[in-house]
């Protein structure tokens, strides 16, 4: 890749010691496995927005759809100054290009989903959104977002770092030729990795792009962005796979010997089954294709959507 995927990232997940206690929450796999594929943007809203390391702990208190942001001991409210603060930031986070976002979970600035809310009783309810992240989230709201703690479930994992590379990949398609037919040329290398994903929405990107003359080229690339972002939120299970996988062995109808053929088959349900993990049948596909040296399939993002070395498809 000519230039580095570049994704935002809490401070204190690279073991910067930015956080109300003066520590950090350095995660190995964020810096030294994924690191090595990424360039990262760190931000520490609270210690950015103005306030010192170390500092009073904070929380979020009221309303979970509009809580305050309010120091836990001397109850001083900080929301002012931290919504002021966020809203300014993702304006310049917009130069950065970035290609998704990795949250520090729990944290009441930068929590992504079930962040403590405490009520009037001092109860809290796991309901909330960090601060800078709601902000964040709604300014970029077809962005690749995970938290760290999430990141730890190897599905979300997998599901995260391919968005990631694929809205790379399509940033690198359209800075190439922002035209139609570098629209057909990603659609047809992604299909089946959007198949992967949902069935319904590959259907429906099919009809977008097969009526793209239709549109003006702006609307056609920006419609077409927004629909694979949303489809590859969902996650490619056992079934999908295997869907998929199956969906490729026909390519081979006419190569495979009977051997061949149910070799390929018997992985295919075991992952299915999910007796073996996703490597196993694309590894074995991806012998295949080089094989037989199937045009279309040598150029399906599927078999390969991101580095092997992170081992993601090793656990799903």
């Amino acid at each position: 890749m000519t230039n580095r995927i570049r994704l935002g990232i809490s401070s204190c997940l690279m073991g910067e010691k930015v956080r109300y206690d003066g520590g950090h929450k350095l995660d190995r796999f964020l810096t030294d496995t994924l690191g090595q594929y990424v360039e990262y943007v760190p931000v520490c809203p609270e210690y950015e927005c103005g306030l010192p390391v170390p500092r009073e702990a904070m929380h979020l208190e009221g309303d979970p759809e509009n809580p305050r942001l309010v120091t836990v001991k001397t109850k001083q409210d900080k929301t002012d100054q931290m919504t002021r603060w966020a809203r300014r930031r993702v304006v310049e986070l917009e130069k950065e290009n970035l290609s998704g976002y990795i949250f520090k979970s729990k944290s009441p600035s930068s929590g992504m989903e079930r962040v403590k809310v405490y009520n009037e009783k001092g109860m809290p309810s796991k309901n909330g959104v960090g601060m800078f992240a709601r902000v964040f989230m709604e300014h970029f709201p077809l962005l690749p977002v995970e938290e760290e703690g999430r990141l730890h479930d190897p599905v979300l994992r997998e599901n995260f770092v391919e968005r990631v590379f694929a809205l790379y990949h399509w940033r690198q398609a359209m800075a190439e030729s922002r035209s139609r037919g570098s629209l057909v040329k990603f659609h047809t290398k992604n299909k089946l990795l959007i198949l992967a994903h949902n069935q319904q929405r590959y259907r429906e990107m099919g009809r977008l792009v097969a009526r793209g003359r239709d549109l003006p080229l702006k609307e056609l690339l920006d419609e077409y962005q927004a629909q694979l972002l949303e489809a590859l939120k969902f996650k490619a299970t056992p079934k999908k796979n295997a869907n998929v996988l199956m969906h490729i062995m026909g390519y081979f109808k006419e190569q495979l010997s009977s051997e061949e053929k149910k070799e390929l088959l018997d992985v295919i349900d075991l992952h299915r089954n999910g007796a073996v993990p996703l490597i196993v049948p694309i590894t074995l596909a991806n012998h295949y294709v080089r094989k037989y040296r199937e045009p279309y399939l040598m150029e399906q993002t599927y078999l390969n959507p991101h580095p092997i070395e992170l081992q993601l498809r090793n656990h799903v």
